[in-house]
């Protein structure tokens, strides 16, 4: 049998729970990687755990608030007791102000907040746990998921396009810190997805967004898998604060 190519290595991917987050996570276990899953929702989380387990790996399912500074440094050193140093990090956890969306001069102070934390906090958060190991071992792979909502300004996501284009400057910044130690830090920008919350939108508003993308279908979760799998492994060695669009071309950059 051929050796997978992150056999060995531990990978955590927050907000694994479901959609995209689980597609990463059983993208990494397909590949080998222990898997530590981190998300709010108990029964998707364990249900996502067992479907990676399914793939021969070690998956260490973890439930917390992503925003919560001491829940996350709690996690994470669970993850290093349980699994060890962390190779791969995925900063999956984001999210629109949803049933509170409005344009910005009626946004409540309230959904801004939250959403700037749930979208940028816990990416800085997260990857704040892992840089001291990968700085010592000279090795590690952060991949975040933006948004091409960052880059097309889309009309009532002004919260969620200012988080997402800050977790960008983070990624380039941080890029720049962490490449001296061989630490390769990038992000990707899915478009509208086909995940739970694309299907609980208006009809009118799923086919709207479907219409403005060349390429006429939503991604999968997979689809944005594959490039997390891909910037998380040696093939991406040379590639380090970068943006990869993963949006069927709804948005160029």
């Amino acid at each position: 049998m051929t050796e997978r190519q992150f056999s060995g290595k531990v990978a955590v991917v927050t907000g694994g729970a479901n959609g995209i987050g689980r597609a990463i996570a059983l993208g990494f276990a397909q590949e080998g990687a222990n898997v530590a899953i981190m998300d709010r929702e108990p029964d998707a989380l364990a249900e996502a755990a067992e479907l990676a387990r399914a793939h021969g790996v070690k998956v260490l399912p973890l439930v917390g608030d992503m925003t919560d500074r001491e829940q996350v440094e709690a996690l994470f050193a669970q993850v290093r007791t349980d699994l060890g140093p962390v190779d791969m990090l995925t900063n999956n956890v984001g999210q629109t102000a949803r049933e509170n969306y409005s344009e910005f001069y009626l946004a409540k102070p309230e959904t801004l907040q939250f959403v700037v934390n749930v979208s940028l906090m816990s990416t800085l958060l997260c990857s704040r746990q892992v840089v001291n190991d990968m700085r010592d071992r000279k090795s590690g792979k952060i991949v975040s998921i933006s948004s091409d909502s960052s880059m097309n300004g889309d009309i009532g996501t002004v919260d969620y396009a200012a988080a997402k284009s800050g977790v960008l400057g983070f990624t380039r910044a941080l890029a720049r810190e962490l490449g001296p130690f061989k630490v390769n830090v990038n992000a990707v920008c899915p478009g509208p997805t086909n995940t739970r919350a694309m299907q609980r939108i208006p009809k009118d508003a799923y086919e709207r967004a479907k219409n403005a993308i060349p390429l006429g279908e939503l991604s999968e979760p997979e689809d944005i898998a594959n490039a997390v799998v891909f910037l998380s492994s040696d093939k991406a060695r040379f590639i380090t604060g970068q943006t990869l669009m993963v949006n069927g071309g709804r948005v160029f950059y």
